[in-house]
């Protein structure tokens, strides 16, 4: 689907929604500084989808920076690495601030120089590396989904034999409200990404590839075109500024008008997505032989007096970002993420940063909605990018109906917010659904160890 607007082609989907107000000008024209090193770094062990890694240290040991201290299990898995020179003075479960659920976590205090560990940061041939050979260096550097997803990069890479892949789609839409380190990103990393981009193209040995961004980065759309001028093989798109442009379905729905079933892969239509964060990290596994230690996040929102973009080291505590962007103290709400799909943060003692943090969104006058019933006006059906009820789907997992929630597709829901954003009622739709999702996951494993004893 597109429409010309201004001259240009827009790339864009059926449904979503316009926020009135996408907060990205606090931190637009804020490039990239560096966060100052933290003396103690949290790395859980679980960053990403599946399996959490294997720890590799205990108490008292020493590492470098780039050491593995993780080891993946199982091949839906990731590897993960000292993001700091220091002592291990503890490995123990801690609440990981994405779920609450608590996981494996690798504490290291700062107490060597910041040097890295041998074998790491050396420039290396990738002009005739093989296929195989970047999937390795992938794999070895622990990279995941950067845009949020944080599934496992080398994974993604590896098709099923059977699955014809003709086309990598790199996201760079960034649709999410107040967020802008993919914006800086591409902005000073241009080339990086490209060649990141070829080396994930030449992995799966794919030929073709599309390049989305949002009409909102115009300035990147014109930078990656000239950049891209004289290459046929790779396309650059503007698309309409609109959310969730940046999700799997929709940016392939926008860019190559294939659609495929929200319980589907990207796969299952010949595509493959990746961000352009991690675009770039493969760019620099590959290139440079880094592991992924460190990220751009946004910090940004009403709650700070100097939003920026830092480049963290992960497993910072979110408490000194928040002291480098000057906390306000009357703060409501601290969000991991954006204002859509975040996790808004109830102990910050606890909170780091993790490879999925692309933002900390904080918030003075956060409110507090009363919930109503239902008005069926079906403004939420008119937003669902996956074209789901939403409101049938809250009326029945507030009810608990959930056999009835499982006919109505609520498996198909990715969460995106759309719905309970434009809800005049303030109905909390995406809580609903999650808390059915939980309930169905709990009752399958029930029968599941009920069968197994029989």
């Amino acid at each position: 689907m597109s429409f010309v607007k201004s001259g240009l082609k827009y790339r864009t989907f059926a449904g979503g929604i316009h926020p009135l107000d996408d907060g990205k000008a606090l931190t637009r024209n804020k490039r990239e500084i560096t966060a100052p090193l933290p003396k103690t770094v949290y790395l859980f062990m679980s960053q990403h989808i599946g399996a959490p890694a294997k720890p590799l240290v205990k108490k008292g040991d020493i590492v470098r920076k780039g050491q593995l201290i993780g080891e993946l299990q199982g091949f839906i898995s990731a590897n993960v690495h000292a993001s700091i020179s220091g002592k291990v003075v503890d490995v123990t479960p801690l609440p990981l601030p994405t779920t609450g659920v608590k996981s494996p976590a690798v504490i290291i205090e700062r107490t060597e120089e910041d040097l890295w560990v041998d074998g790491a940061n050396v420039i290396s041939d990738i002009d005739s590396i093989s296929p195989g050979e970047i999937r390795k260096c992938i794999q070895s550097a622990g990279i995941v989904g950067l845009g949020g997803a944080t599934f496992p990069t080398h994974v993604k890479l590896s098709p099923p034999k059977d699955k014809i892949i003709d086309t990598v789609v790199m996201n760079g839409a960034e649709c999410e409200p107040y967020l802008t380190c993919d914006y800086h990103l591409m902005l000073d990393k241009p080339q990086e990404i490209i060649l990141g981009l070829k080396l994930a193209m030449k992995c799966i040995g794919c030929k073709k590839a599309h390049i989305g961004i949002e009409s909102n980065k115009e300035d990147v759309y014109r930078l990656f075109k000239n950049i891209l001028a004289d290459e046929s093989d790779i396309k650059v798109d503007l698309m309409e500024v609109k959310y969730p442009q940046g999700a799997e379905h929709q940016l392939i729905k926008a860019l190559l008008d294939r659609e495929f079933k929200p319980t589907q892969l990207p796969l299952e239509v010949g595509a493959v997505v990746i961000n352009v964060g991690t675009a770039f990290a493969i760019y620099e596994a590959v290139k440079f032989r880094r592991p992924l230690i460190q990220r751009l996040v946004t910090v940004t929102g009403d709650g700070v007096e100097n939003p920026q973009n830092f480049m963290v080291r992960l497993g910072t505590p979110v408490k000194q970002l928040l002291e480098e962007a000057k906390i306000s103290t009357n703060i409501s709400k601290v969000i991991f993420g954006g204002p859509m799909m975040g996790i808004a943060q109830s102990n910050l003692d606890t909170a780091v940063t993790v490879k999925g943090t692309g933002g900390i969104l904080v918030l003075k006058g956060a409110k507090q909605w009363e919930s109503h019933a239902c008005i069926r006006c079906g403004r939420c059906i008119d937003s669902c990018p996956y074209g789901l009820n939403p409101s049938e789907l809250s009326i029945t997992c507030e009810a608990k109906e959930f056999a009835l929630a499982l006919e109505n597709n609520v498996m198909e829901c990715k969460e995106c917010g759309c719905c309970t954003y434009v809800c005049p009622a303030k109905r909390p739709i995406v809580h609903l659904i999650k808390f059915a999702k939980a309930e169905i996951a709990k009752q399958t494993a029930q029968r599941t160890v009920q069968s197994q004893q029989k």
